[in-house]
């Protein structure tokens, strides 16, 4: 095709090959793209797991005991305890607790306390929400 003084502009081809092109880039983009929010989610899970275990070691370095509840940890080491990024909730944690003892006792104790702040105290916390990560684990098995 000759082109004339004057006249300027793409052709079909180039056109359809720019199309084409944009097209693969966002095939490639999009699912990455719709991952983000998850992944955001997951980021936050594992930090907030990671603050309330914490604080539980620091509690019991302290104390010399697991709490027996998570808002004994509130105030003198988390502010408000952390909600779960999937349920949007902090009670649907599930809570791990000190368990009988080889030799018959809880946590140093013959039998369960009636008060269980002096009870068997909280060795861990899971999240509560039962669904599969991007690495295909279990949100209840972090």
């Amino acid at each position: 095709m000759v082109r004339r003084r004057g006249e300027r502009g793409f052709t079909l081809l180039e056109l359809i090959i720019v199309v084409t092109m944009i097209g693969i880039l966002a095939a490639i983009a999009i699912p990455n793209l719709l991952l983000l929010p998850k992944r955001a989610k997951e980021a936050v899970l594992k930090t907030n797991l990671r603050e309330i275990r914490e604080s539980l070691e620091q509690h019991y370095a302290d104390q010399g005991r697991y709490p027996a509840s998570l808002d004994e940890l509130v105030a003198k080491y988390l502010r408000v305890v952390p909600t779960d990024p999937f349920t949007k909730s902090s009670t649907t944690w599930i809570l791990v607790y000190q368990e009988e003892g080889e030799e018959g006792d809880f946590g140093g104790f013959e039998t369960l306390p009636e008060d269980p702040s002096q009870g068997p105290g909280i060795l861990d916390v899971r999240s509560g929400f039962e669904g599969v990560a991007i690495d295909g684990s279990k949100y209840g098995d972090w």
